[in-house]
Order: structure tokens, then C-alpha cells, then sequence
């Protein structure tokens, strides 16, 4: 039996070849084009279907995990997981530094990594950005095919993912495939550190959404629209590296951080003295 890590990137992929196929609009027909430019999204009803189902899940599960999560966890803790979280991403975030041609950025990235696994003891404390003013970032497989001129493909929406398309979903099942917990192994102690870390990744991420969520549930017209234009709009910042100032959380480009169109805010703890 495949790994559940495998078959994940697997099922991603699929998903991918799927929306890949969408429905084009009619080209004799001016409106139709624009507003699929506009929002890049022929299968909405689909979406919106997935949407709902996501909002039953984030109603009964998500919401009161992540609110349980903030009144049971002090803060201090919870940037501290968030830091380390950020930290395990390294390795993908510095790939794709590389494969992008940014020595600059892959050097921050390196350095932040040795620092903050050091001195900010296995990365519990952004020592890098508060000490020595080495901010992080965040970079995909997803943003990399975009630099490299792959198009996005129909926007999607996918239930606990949130917001994403195929190109992200590739690059999603690209940075499974190259993590390095991906390879240690299999076993008891491999599935649940891979199972923590995944469960913590979107505990965290959900916490830190709890108010903007919020407010746009219920202060929205459309929140599926909204949502929908914040994650195209946050990509597209991400692909241009404009939120340089954000630095790396547990968000991947298909989870709440940033699937959602918005990224949790970044890790200030300060480390021991």
C-alpha cells in the first residue's frame, strides 16, 4: 500500500489533470470572455459546491479546533510552533529559491535556516529576523512554475485546502514529493511526526485566520467571491515576490495561509536570554 503521503500527491495530481480539462468560453462571445479573464473560474458551480462543503467542515471542525487551539495554547507557544513549522519548510522554500535563480534569496534562506535551527533551538525562535535582520519569505513549487511561464489553469476551490488551481496543485504535490520527511522513511514514528506536523500545520494556520474569516463570513455579500479574489490577488503578489516582508509560516500554497488569500502574520518571539 502506497504511503498516505504518497497517494495524497497522487490524488492532487489527478485533481489537477481534472480541472485542467475545464470548459473554455465561448470566444464569439465578448462577455463570456471577459468575466472568465476576470475570475478564471468555468467550473464555479462545481466550486461552489466545495465551498459549502468546506464551510460545513470549518463550522463543526475547523473554527472550534482553532478557537480551542488559541484559549488553551499561551501565546508564546503558539509563535513558537508556528516558528518551527516555518522552519521544516526550508527545504522546499530553498529549492525553490534556486530553481527560481535567486542566490540572494536562497542565501537568506540558508542563513535563516542555520540560525534559527541553532540559536533559535530547532527554530523555536526567529533568532535570524529579530537578531540579525534576516526576514524571511515564502516560495512554492506552484510560484516557480509561474516564473517559469506555466499558466494557472480554472481556479479551484477544494474543502480544507481552500483556494487553489491547478498549477498550485502540481507545485503542492512537487513540494510533497521533495520533503525530506517524505523520504526518512515509514513506520510509527515517521507517519506520526508526518501526521502532527500536517494537523498542526492547519490548526495554525486556521488560528491565525479566526478573525478575518470572521469578518468576511459575515460581512460579505459573496464569500466565496471574496475569498476568491483575495487568493488570486495574494498569489500573483507571491510570484512577484512583493510580500518579501511576510516571512515563512506553517502555510503551504494550497493550505489556509495562503490558499485563503491571506498569510498568517509573522513569527516576532524573541529567543531566551
Amino acid at each position: 500500500m502506497m504511503p498516505f503521503r504518497t497517494r495524497f500527491t497522487v490524488a492532487l495530481l489527478a485533481l489537477a489533470l481534472v480541472a485542467g480539462c475545464a470548459a473554455r468560453p465561448d470566444p464569439s462571445d465578448p462577455d463570456e470572455v471577459a468575466e472568465f479573464k476576470q475570475t478564471n473560474d468555468p467550473i464555479e458551480p462545481f466550486n461552489r459546491r466545495m465551498f459549502a462543503v468546506h464551510q460545513g467542515i470549518d463550522r463543526v471542525i475547523l473554527r472550534p479546533v482553532a478557537v480551542a487551539y488559541r484559549d488553551v495554547v499561551p501565546q508564546p507557544v503558539r509563535t513558537g510552533i508556528r516558528n518551527v513549522l516555518g522552519n521544516l519548510r526550508t527545504p522546499v522554500i530553498l529549492a525553490n529559491d534556486m530553481l527560481q535563480g535567486e542566490p540572494r534569496r536562497a542565501g537568506d534562506t540558508l542563513g535563516r535556516f542555520l540560525i534559527n535551527s541553532t540559536l533559535g533551538i530547532g527554530g523555536i525562535f526567529d533568532v535570524a529576523g529579530s537578531r540579525f535582520g534576516v526576514k524571511g519569505h515564502t516560495e512554492d513549487y506552484g510560484q516557480t512554475l509561474a516564473v517559469w511561464g506555466v499558466g494557472e489553469g480554472a481556479y479551484l476551490f477544494i474543502p480544507v485546502l481552500g483556494p487553489s488551481n491547478p498549477r498550485d496543485l502540481v507545485g503542492a504535490g512537487m513540494g510533497i514529493a521533495s520533503d525530506p520527511l517524505t523520504w526518512v522513511g515509514q513506520g510509527v514514528t515517521v507517519d506520526a511526526l508526518t501526521y502532527t506536523r500536517a494537523g498542526l500545520t492547519v490548526v495554525d494556520a486556521r488560528e491565525s485566520l479566526i478573525e478575518v474569516l470572521d469578518i468576511v463570513n459575515k460581512e460579505s455579500l459573496d464569500p466565496y467571491a471574496t475569498l476568491r479574489s483575495a487568493y488570486r490577488q495574494r498569489r500573483n503578489a507571491e510570484i512577484r515576490n512583493a510580500n518579501d516582508a511576510t516571512a515563512p509560516s506553517a502555510a503551504t500554497g494550497t493550505g489556509f495561509g495562503t490558499g485563503t488569500g491571506y498569510t498568517p502574520p509573522a513569527p516576532s518571539a524573541e529567543p531566551p536570554r
